[in-house]
C-alpha cells in the first residue's frame, strides 16, 4: 500500500469515526480532497483508489487539471474567484464553494447562463471575522440566499466557511454551529432548501462534523509524506 493510499484510508476513517461520535448515517459526509499544488500523478493515483471529486483553488491549475483528468471527475472550486476568472471557473467547476457577495452571485448566474452551465455553489460567509478571510457577513446570509432563489442556472446548495487555523475546540464548534444556525434560519425566512455545510478542513473536520458538516476539504493529511 502506498503512502497516498495509507492517508486517504487513514482520513476515510477518521471521516467514519467523527459520523459515528456524532450520531450521524454513514456516508452523510463527503470527503473533499483538496489537490491544490499537488502534481498531476497523484490525482492519477487518488482516481485509481476511487476518488471522484477534487478541490482546487486557481483557475490555471483547474483548467489545466480538468484537461487531463477523466471525463467523470467532478471539480469543486474553493478559492477566492475575481470577476474576470468567472467564466473559466464557470467552464470547468460543477460545484463552487467561494461564493462571497450577492454581486459575484448574480454574475456566476448571468455567465452561467451564457456557458449552458448550471453549477452548485455555496456561499461563503466568514462567521470569524477574520480580516484575512473572504466571504460575506452573517447579517447579509438570508438577503444572499433570497437572491440566490431567483437565479435560473446556478443552485445555491448551502453555506460555507473557514475556522481560524489555531482555534481551539470551544471556538471551532461556535463557528460551525454558527454556520449551521444562520443556514437553518435562512431556510426558515427564505422558504428554500439548504442541505450542504462545507465546513472543516484537515485540521478541524471532527469538530465540524460534530456541527452538522455535509462537505469535508481535505488536503496536507491526505499528501502528508507523499513525494511529489
Amino acid at each position: 500500500m502506498s503512502q497516498l493510499q495509507e492517508n486517504l484510508a487513514a482520513v476515510q476513517a477518521a471521516v467514519r469515526a467523527a459520523e459515528i461520535a456524532a450520531g450521524r448515517p454513514a456516508d452523510s459526509v463527503k470527503l473533499l480532497v483538496v489537490s491544490k499544488t499537488m502534481p498531476l500523478n497523484l490525482l492519477q493515483e487518488l482516481y485509481a483508489l476511487g476518488v471522484r471529486e477534487f478541490g482546487e483553488n486557481r483557475e490555471p491549475e483547474l483548467e489545466q487539471k480538468a484537461a487531463a483528468m477523466p471525463d467523470d471527475v467532478i471539480w469543486h472550486f474553493i478559492g477566492p474567484v475575481q470577476s474576470n476568472k468567472i467564466r473559466k471557473v464557470v467552464k470547468r467547476a460543477g460545484i463552487i464553494h467561494s461564493v462571497d457577495s450577492v454581486e459575484k452571485l448574480l454574475k456566476f448566474d448571468r455567465i452561467a447562463g451564457e456557458e449552458g452551465k448550471t453549477p452548485e455553489v455555496f456561499l461563503e460567509v466568514n462567521v470569524s471575522g477574520e480580516l484575512s478571510k473572504g466571504g460575506m457577513t452573517p447579517e447579509q446570509v438570508v438577503d444572499a440566499v433570497k437572491a440566490a432563489a431567483d437565479c435560473r442556472f446556478v443552485k445555491c446548495c448551502g453555506l460555507m466557511t473557514m475556522a481560524p487555523l489555531a482555534a481551539e475546540t470551544e471556538e471551532l464548534r461556535q463557528i460551525f454551529g454558527t454556520l449551521r444556525d444562520l443556514r437553518d434560519r435562512a431556510e426558515i425566512e427564505c422558504g428554500c432548501s439548504l442541505p450542504q455545510l462545507s465546513m472543516g478542513m484537515s485540521g478541524d473536520f471532527p469538530e465540524a462534523i460534530a456541527c452538522g458538516a455535509t462537505v469535508v476539504r481535505v488536503g496536507s493529511k491526505i499528501f502528508a509524506g507523499v513525494p511529489k
